[in-house]
């Protein structure tokens, strides 16, 4: 079972932002029904260079190319939203990438890496100081049986990792952006039933 966020940031102190009506439900499934529609490539790595590459032993899901006024409109929301981002962790930005739109079908994960900020790599991705990760899908226990099924998934968790190594695993809910220092490490498990669908998007200093 998942913890509530706010017990889980007091007792292990994570840092992290939250933002639980970022996106009404109707915009995220609208979201949905596009990105559904939408053509796809595999998501890439950046590991030793700027260009990338796939490795599905890393990182296995789909990266979705929704039209260009979905991409702006999400890119003018977190454009608006830095101040907040800002504040909360004290931190000067300049701006915001434009969002990647994602999604992990069965099978699909990413391993728990690192954003950014780390000073271990000379890659332009060492630039993002914050990560947010906007949820479209909701995440449940147990496959439903119901008509509402489409868009929920099983599996599918982001979990975060501490210095101390205490892990907290964040309950996806449509709508909901969760933000994070680009060093923290995270993870998303494999998903065992449904897609995922999610945003994510990383301001830079």
């Amino acid at each position: 079972m998942h913890e509530p966020v706010t017990k889980a940031i007091a007792d292990f102190q994570f840092d992290l932002h939250l933002a639980r009506s970022f996106f009404d439900v109707e915009t995220c499934r609208e979201l949905i029904v596009e990105l559904r529609r939408s053509s796809s490539r595999p998501a890439l790595i950046f590991a030793k260079d700027d260009l990338g590459s796939v490795d599905e032993r890393v990182r296995k899901l789909a990266r979705l190319r929704p039209s260009p006024e979905t991409v702006e409109y999400v890119r003018r929301r977190l454009t608006a939203y830095r101040e907040k981002i800002e504040e909360y962790f004290k931190v000067s930005l300049t701006g915001c990438e434009d969002p990647q739109f994602l999604c992990y079908r069965v099978g699909d994960f990413f391993v728990a890496h690192q954003d950014g900020n780390t000073g271990m790599l000379r890659l332009d991705t060492e630039s993002r100081l914050v990560s947010t990760v906007i949820f479209l899908s909701r995440e449940v226990d147990s496959a439903p049986r119901d008509d509402d099924a489409s868009n929920v998934y099983c599996g599918g968790s982001l979990v975060f990792t501490n210095p101390h190594g205490a892990k907290f695993s964040a309950r996806a809910e449509p709508g909901t952006l969760i933000a994070f220092r680009a060093e923290t490490t995270h993870e998303v498990t494999p998903v065992t039933h449904g897609e995922r669908y999610s945003i994510v998007s990383w301001y830079r200093r």
